[in-house]
């Protein structure tokens, strides 16, 4: 969704210029941050629609920076990392990133995930599409709500698409690798399948009133999740 307001926070001159780059080639109106202290200095001022994040920053890190956000807000953010640790990604994710990109990374895939998370969490279509009804949960594609029992339950746009995505297919079996494809419009290849098990076991949390035992997503073993109606 080109227009959108984005903005990059990384220590390394040379990486913000290069994604401040592309990124503004795409369109969109970026701002740029070197450190933790002046990315909270501008999320405050001017917030975006769409940040990208590195982990390590002097100051205030990544990480902090990111549980800041989610506090009060559901910002899409996208995660840069120079480690390659499952441990690092899942602890970004499980506080509520909605991707990451590990360095060193194409800037050109980088530009391209910022369009589609942009084009899933801000546009809006032309028909409205039906709200997804379910004995008490309720998804709504056009103001990207979920409600339980009438009470909203607050969601990352990440979290949400998985939601969607599994609910509009009610009962079929999708894997993780087929999650990746349609939700990230990722490969294993590029993408971890383990993003998908952090943002089920979220969804769950937040959904299910026994999320070991769960009653709306569940697991289909050595094959991956479904959506019980």
């Amino acid at each position: 969704m080109t227009g959108s307001k984005v903005l990059v926070v990384d220590d390394e001159p040379t990486v913000r210029e290069v994604v401040v780059g592309y990124l503004r080639r795409d369109g969109h109106d970026v701002a740029e941050a070197g450190d933790g202290n002046t990315a909270l200095e501008l999320l405050e001022s001017d917030p975006p629609d769409l940040i990208v994040l590195d982990m390590m920053l002097p100051g205030v890190n990544g990480l902090d920076i990111l549980r800041r956000v989610r506090a009060s807000s559901a910002i899409p953010v996208i995660m840069l990392t120079a480690r390659a640790e499952e441990s690092d990604r899942v602890a970004g994710l499980e506080l509520g990133a909605d991707d990451y990109v590990v360095k060193p990374f194409s800037p050109r895939e980088l530009a391209a995930r910022v369009n589609g998370v942009l084009r899933r969490t801000g546009g809006r279509p032309d028909e409205a599409p039906p709200t997804l009804s379910f004995e008490g949960l309720d998804i709504d594609p056009l103001s990207r709500e979920v409600t339980m029992d009438d009470k909203i339950v607050e969601m990352t746009p990440k979290e949400f698409d998985v939601l969607q995505f599994l609910a509009a297919s009610p009962r079929q079996v999708f894997s993780r690798a087929q999650l990746l494809e349609s939700v990230w419009q990722s490969s294993p290849e590029w993408q971890d399948p383990a993003t998908v098990t952090v943002h089920v076991r979220r969804i769950r949390n937040k959904i299910e009133t026994d999320p070991e035992n769960p009653r709306w997503i569940t697991t289909v073993w050595g094959v991956g999740y479904r959506f019980e109606p």
